[in-house]
Parts: C-alpha cells; structure tokens; sequence
C-alpha cells in the first residue's frame, strides 16, 4: 500500500480548479454511513471489538478495485500531525482523528475516496469531486457501498432505513454537501439574507472544516440535514438546484460590484496581492481571506486565470498541519506563519503582474 508521503507527493484532483469560467462552487463529498449488523456500534464497543471490525473491514476495503495502490492506516500507526494532515485534507473527520485503536483511514490514490472505519459508525464512505458534481460524487460512493453489501451484512430496518449511531443520519445514511466560495455576498453584505434562506429550506451551512467551525476565506460548506424520509436521488437533486441557485447569486452580486463599486473591489484584490507577495508573518485566517481575494480576482480577469487553481492548492497546504509536515518538524505558531508568508510569496512570485492599474488590467 501507498506511504503517508507518497500520498500527499501530489495534489489531489478535486484540488485543481478548472480554469476558463468563474468557479464559485470548489468541491462537492457524499458521505454514507453504515454499521455491521452484528457487531456493537464504535461508541459502544469494548476495544478488542474494535479492532475484531477493523481488522475485517480493513481488509475488504483494501481488496476492492478502486483502492488498489492506495493508502491504508490504522490511525494507531500515525502521529498527531499525520491525522490532523488527513484533516485539513478533508480525508477524515475531526472526531475520527481523535480516536485511536480500532480506526483507520483508506484513501485510494487520487484521494477521490476517504474510508473512514470506526468513526462515529463502522463505516464512512466518502466520495470527493471537483465543482458541482453531487450525482457523480454520489454514483462513486454507492459504487463501493453496493460493492461492499455482497460481503458484509449492513444494520438496515425496513422502516428506518439504515440504522446508524447518530438519529439525524438514519434512513439514507447519506449527507451531501458542496464547497462554495462567495466573496462577492459577503462583500455585499448580502450573505447572512442568503444563509438564511438556505436554513428554512432545511439545509446546513457550515464552516470550512465542517460542523462547529467558522467560515474563512469566504468558504461555506452547504449539505442536506435530514436524511430520512427522502430517498437518495430527492436529496441530490434539491440540494443541486440550492446550491446552483446560490452561485448565480454569487455570480450576480459579482457582476452588480463589478459595475457599481470597482474601485473597492480592485482595491480588495489589490491590498491582498500586496499584503501576500510581501509579507514576511501572517496567520493561516489571515492569509486565506487574502487567497479569497486573490482568487476573485483570477474569477473576474482582473488576475491571471491561473492563479485560481494555486490559490485553491494554497488554501490547503498553508493549513498548520501542512506546513509542519513540509518543514519536516513540528513549528510553534510564530514559525509557522514565518514559512506561510514565504511559501505563499514563491507561489506567487512569477503567477502575479507587476500591478493593477484602475481599470482592472495589467501594467
């Protein structure tokens, strides 16, 4: 199997921004939980019933086609920085990275697929795509849950669906959700209207690494609630049409700032090109507000398109985590903002223009 350094050798793929039109969703994840039918939920098993599911699961995900090649751990085996790595990769959960014997992580190369084993539930399959793509994310996780249902007998009731340890997952199992970045509402002051029309539709909005953190970088994370009573496809397709529906919103309050404040908005882009290119100190928020900026501007053609697909690499990879693993050692807070600064102005050293004059183009 993969080594934790081959595996974060290379970008994943929904980490490259598409270039040519404006991108305001990053990602769409499907998530389906599943339990064994037999065995004690993980909140409630003692620890060598742990490890017996574990061990049975392991291998089966492990001998499934798409995960050849892949990485597999159990979480034991890792260091602290190594899971939290997987966090900020959005490979595990938080709750995941916080346990240890009985967990493990398997991740196929392209980091398409997270299997989380011995979360919340025996088992969490995740699939990621790029942009909004909720039905082919969704089609790759049912893949390998159908793959999975001809092996291992799942905890199912014909009336409750799929029985799982939280009551909010029951029925599907499923939660579905899409990363958008929307600068321009929230320059427009119009995001708390539109955040609150998304709550009375019945679906979440959540911060950048999900439930009970913040929003930064102008990143939201929007998913279905309820996943009982709805089939699969009824999720997917009203949780497609929101999240469209919030895109043009963002789409139009860009193009309505583009029109009526430009100058505010090439002054937003351009303090944050300066503050980015030159700092030699700033903090993971900091500096993911600048990203956002940078990357509205790439959006709007006011910066090279390019630079959309980096400030997507670099959302990431300045997460502490990450800098500590590309430092090789473990960086107190003032060190870490140190390296973030220098990383984010060699990425952006020969991909920025010598300036931005008022009408928003080169000089």
């Amino acid at each position: 199997m993969m080594r934790f350094a081959t595996l974060l050798k290379h970008p994943a793929d929904w980490m490259a921004a598409a270039e040519g039109a404006p991108s305001v969703v990053l990602t769409s994840r499907v998530r389906l939980a599943r339990n064994l039918a037999e065995a004690p939920f993980p909140g409630w098993a003692r620890k060598k019933e742990r490890q017996a599911v574990r061990e049975s699961l392991q291998a089966k995900l492990e001998a499934l086609p798409e995960m050849k090649d892949g990485f597999s751990h159990e979480l034991s085996d890792l260091d602290p920085l190594q899971k939290q790595v997987l966090v900020e990769r959005h490979l595990i959960s938080r709750e995941q990275a916080a346990r240890n014997e009985g967990s493990a992580s398997v991740v196929n190369r392209k980091q398409t697929l997270s299997l989380m084993v011995n979360e919340e539930d025996h088992l969490r399959i995740q699939a990621i795509r790029p942009a909004l793509q909720l039905q082919e994310a969704y089609d790759l996780a049912h893949r390998i849950d159908q793959s999975l249902e001809r092996e291992v007998d799942f905890a199912l009731d014909s009336r409750l669906g799929y029985l799982t340890a939280c009551p909010t997952n029951l029925g599907t199992g499923m939660r579905a959700s899409a990363m958008l970045h929307l600068p321009a509402l929230v320059l427009s002051d119009q995001i708390g209207p539109v955040l609150k029309g998304i709550g009375k539709l019945g679906l979440a909005v959540r911060g950048l690494y999900g439930e009970g953190t913040e929003s930064l970088g102008n990143l939201y994370q929007i998913s279905n609630q309820s996943t009982l009573g709805e089939s699969e496809e009824e999720i997917l397709e009203r949780l497609s049409r929101v999240i469209g529906d919030v895109a043009r919103y963002e789409e139009q309050a860009r193009q309505k700032l583009s029109a009526e404040d430009e100058v505010m908005v090439l002054d937003r882009i351009g303090r944050a090109t300066g503050t980015l290119s030159y700092a030699h100190i700033i903090s993971s928020k900091e500096a993911l507000n600048h990203l956002s900026m940078l990357r509205l501007g790439a959006d709007l053609g006011i910066l090279p398109a390019p630079l959309k697909g980096i400030c997507d690499r670099l959302f990431m990879e300045t997460q502490p985590a990450h800098l500590q693993w590309a430092a090789g050692r473990k960086l107190g807070t003032d060190a870490r903002d140190v390296l973030r600064a220098s990383m984010i102005r060699d990425h952006l050293h020969s991909a920025l223009p010598p300036a931005i004059d008022p009408l928003g183009k080169e000089s």
